[in-house]
């Protein structure tokens, strides 16, 4: 279960065409051990992070201190950098590294900052690295029955029940304990409720505060406190400053760390050929899930998270131009998701706990964009096809669906 096979692949394919691999994640969500099950695939490899004094010295003292690796053969030997993004001058660092050694190592770039937009200083590193994402568990990834992308574009409703009754309590754990390995493996509230009160605040006071000089720290957490209500709606920063009794720019700007160092993602509205469409406000998820208290809000939201793995996955092995948005209207008419490639819908998805029934606005906007759709629901034995005019509608257990997804 926690091997992390597809995330290897992933780093198998990127590390063909470049030696020098980001990735990035949430805190937690298993980057080092990740690296370490890449690390045991090259004979010649070096763990180094920067949280480690010892490591710090070597680095400041020698540059090139990855030299002194003791080579076991004549392979390409794997050198680990984790958290380096902490050190002031990284980007300069890893730019001279991999021009001076990219012939002759593999670097493997960890991180729970955002390491693809994070730009204090430094020239740029733009042409000298791939990025990939590693998540928390989903359905997808511990149900094991990830389809390839070809087969998934060419019939999105395909469905079936195989293993239903399995795929179901790995959508109940992971409503209960969240994606994140400690808390999931273990299966039990007491470690889960430890690991959440302590994850947000150390994250906030220690990675963000730290990382951002941003000082309102009591403010921020208050702000990630009341996020976990407002799940499903589009978020109004207005609405959090007046709450707040802070400006709209340092509701904004905190937001805008959260989403960098990963406690949560958004989604834009989508508008083209959408009449009355809102223009501007973002839906926001959380990556910690059962803080949601409201059942639908939390179904919603962990099928965010299965279509955001997807989403970030597909770009990040270069399938396409994958995005992730909603679809609401000032009649308050709205669908839960839109997936799209190159601008383009390809895919709607509404997420509905318990309603069984094609929801009328998914009829109406899929008739509008005329794309497949699927409403996945909390329960079922089975599923259904529904005809729409000239598409139709896939109704399905959401575990099973979401399952299968690349």
């Amino acid at each position: 279960m926690n091997n992390r096979k597809p995330y290897a692949r992933i780093w198998r394919e990127l590390v063909r065409d470049k030696s020098m691999i980001f990735l990035a994640g949430p805190r937690q969500a298993g980057k080092t051990t990740l690296a370490q099950i890449i690390s045991r695939s090259f004979t010649n490899n070096l763990y180094f992070n920067w949280d480690i004094p010892e490591h710090r010295t070597r680095l400041i003292k020698n540059p090139a201190f990855f030299e002194a690796v003791e080579r076991k053969d004549s392979s390409t030997p794997l050198i680990v950098f984790d958290e380096i993004h902490k050190y002031k001058d990284w980007k300069n660092y890893l730019k001279g590294v991999y021009d001076r050694f990219r012939d002759s190592y593999k670097f493997l770039v960890s991180g729970s900052g955002r390491l693809d937009i994070y730009q204090k200083g430094g020239d740029s590193l733009a042409g000298r690295y791939y990025l990939f994402h590693l998540w928390p568990f989903t359905v997808a990834e511990l149900g094991n029955r990830m389809v390839s992308l070809d087969k998934f574009l060419g019939n999105p409703l395909q469905a079936d029940m195989k293993q239903k009754d399995k795929l179901r309590e790995i959508w109940l754990r992971l409503s209960r304990f969240s994606g994140f390995p400690e808390p999931y493996l273990a299966g039990r509230e007491t470690t889960y409720n430890r690991w959440s009160n302590t994850y947000s605040r150390q994250l906030i006071r220690e990675d963000i505060r730290d990382l951002t000089g941003i000082k309102s720290v009591g403010n921020m957490e208050t702000l990630y406190l009341l996020l976990p209500s407002r799940v499903g709606s589009p978020v109004s920063i207005p609405s959090f400053a007046r709450d707040l009794r802070v400006s709209y720019n340092s509701v904004h700007n905190w937001l805008s760390a959260f989403e960098r160092f990963f406690l949560v993602f958004s989604i834009s509205p989508w508008t083209r050929k959408i009449a009355r469409a809102i223009q501007k406000e973002r839906k926001v998820y959380l990556w910690d899930t059962p803080r949601i208290k409201d059942a639908s809000a939390r179904f919603e939201n962990m099928v965010a998270i299965e279509l955001w793995r997807a989403v970030t996955i597909w770009n990040d092995m270069g399938f396409g131009s994958f995005s992730l948005h909603f679809i609401k209207n000032k009649e308050q008419q709205e669908v839960d998701f839109l997936i799209a490639d190159r601008h383009k819908p390809f895919l709607l998805v509404e997420a509905k706990l318990s309603d069984k029934e094609p929801a009328p606005t998914l009829k109406k906007f899929q008739s509008v964009l005329n794309v497949p759709a699927v409403q996945l629901t909390g329960e079922g034995e089975g599923y259904r096809v529904i005809s729409n005019n000239a598409q139709s509608i896939l109704i399905a257990p959401a575990w099973q669906w979401l399952s299968r997804l690349p």
